[in-house]
């Protein structure tokens, strides 16, 4: 057991003990406690504990929640082996921490109450400190909070050593309780997965017809494969298939918000898949690359061409994503990719402003309050499962990891098609 003692300077008491260094040495080290003896010596017996048990003096000192994370991210997330869309949500994460109070506090004073009393926060909602009104965050969300956490001050225990224990391995989920209403008149319909009606579709596509919209052909693939709006947006014309009818999904376009860069990745299960898609598309995407190579002609030296290069830092590779003229010098290292999704200049369509106009849409266009591209994903899995397809198959169209991730988001599909279902024991009894 290590040695120790308290020792008065000034109106301030410390306490010291002896610790091994680096080369196997017994080393006093000393510390600041507080005006009270009393509670210098509680500090004491503490560190001496935790000295026994870790091997090891936390050396918070001053740092506060906000360095941690930060330290975290530098130090830890970016060399690490997850996906460039991934470390960009942890970091999206990271700084929407430290705009709460919580960032502010000094690691030293951190406990799992302060922690816990946070994650309720984001679990219930509550008051902002400024006042406003915040609401309880999405089971997504939470996870990104509680994962982000919990790897930082993993971090700090080791390899810092700003703090002895990590206060997060004691922090859960206190979700809020359904109410029943055991006498209730309603008839107990389970909100589903909002999709589109063919008719609500056909009326999007005609908005931005009337407009000459470029986001008009990243919809038309998302409606008819089931693509999300990065895979769509990263589609090349060597992905596409129009003789067999079926594309590749290879790699994923974002933005990158930390960076300030478009770049494209791997997919959000970093597998490549294929994906076939019927006569309709096939037309649609056999006029697109003709109008396409009408508009090569027609803008001349003001045609944009694309090109990605490869950026490395720290253990990470990006690969960014540019548009310059034909006019342009291309710089060294930048290789040209032919995207199928393009606005009428050549320039590349992103995800953000094919988001912008779904926005735009669901405020023009009747019956579609509440439209965002993603529902496209769902309404093409519904009419798939809708439609007799199997989950199997789904699944793997849509690039899940597994088939109960396809089942427990999708198999709701419509009151019509679970009514269907359910009469099919009429079948069986009849037969």
């Amino acid at each position: 057991m290590a040695k120790g003692s308290v020792r008065k300077k000034g109106k301030k008491w410390y306490y010291r003990f002896y610790i091994e260094d680096e080369s196997g040495k017994q080393v006093q080290r000393e510390f600041a406690g507080t005006e009270s003896k009393s509670e210098t010596e509680a500090l004491l017996r503490k560190a001496m504990e935790d000295y026994e048990e870790k091997k090891f003096v936390a050396k918070s000192e001053n740092a506060t929640v906000e360095m941690l994370l930060d330290m975290w991210v530098e130090e830890e997330l970016k060399p690490s082996n997850l996906s460039n869309g991934t470390v960009m949500a942890y970091q999206g994460t990271v700084n929407r921490i430290k705009q709460y109070p919580i960032g502010n506090r000094k690691l030293k004073s951190v406990t799992a109450d302060h922690l816990q009393a946070f994650m309720d926060f984001l679990s219930f909602g509550g008051t902002n400190p400024d006042g406003t009104t915040a609401k309880a965050l999405s089971k997504g969300y939470l996870r990104l909070f509680s994962a982000v956490l919990q790897g930082a001050f993993r971090f700090a225990v080791f390899p810092k050593r700003l703090i002895s224990f990590n206060p997060m391995q004691y922090v859960v989920w206190r979700g809020k309780k359904e109410k029943y209403e055991l006498f209730s008149d309603e008839d107990g319909e389970t909100t589903s997965t909002p999709t589109l009606t063919h008719e609500q579709y056909l009326r999007l596509e005609d908005f931005l017809k009337a407009k000459d919209n470029p986001a008009l052909l990243p919809i038309q693939i998302a409606y008819y494969t089931g693509l999300r709006i990065g895979e769509v947006c990263g589609l090349t014309w060597q992905d596409i298939n129009l003789e067999k009818q079926y594309l590749t999904v290879r790699r994923s376009m974002r933005y990158n918000g930390t960076r300030h860069k478009t770049e494209i990745g791997a997919t959000k299960r970093k597998k490549i898949r294929t994906v076939d898609f019927c006569d309709t598309l096939a037309a649609i995407l056999r006029t697109a690359k003709a109008e396409q190579h009408k508009n090569r002609f027609k803008y001349g030296e003001l045609y944009s061409l694309n090109y990605y290069c490869e950026v490395k830092e720290k253990d990470r590779t990006y690969y960014e994503v540019y548009s310059l003229p034909r006019t342009e010098e291309v710089p060294e290292g930048y290789k040209e990719i032919s995207f199928v999704c393009l606005r009428p200049d050549g320039a590349y369509e992103s995800p953000s402003t094919v988001g912008n106009m779904c926005k735009r849409a669901k405020q023009k266009v009747e019956g579609l309050d509440g439209f965002h591209f993603h529902q496209l994903r769902h309404t093409f899995t519904s009419n798939l499962l809708s439609n007799g397809a199997a989950p199997k198959d789904v699944q793997e169209l849509l690039g899940h990891a597994d088939v109960s991730t396809t089942m427990n988001v999708y198999a709701h599909a419509t009151r019509e098609a679970k009514r269907t279902s359910a009469r099919l024991l009429d079948k069986v009894v009849g037969g």
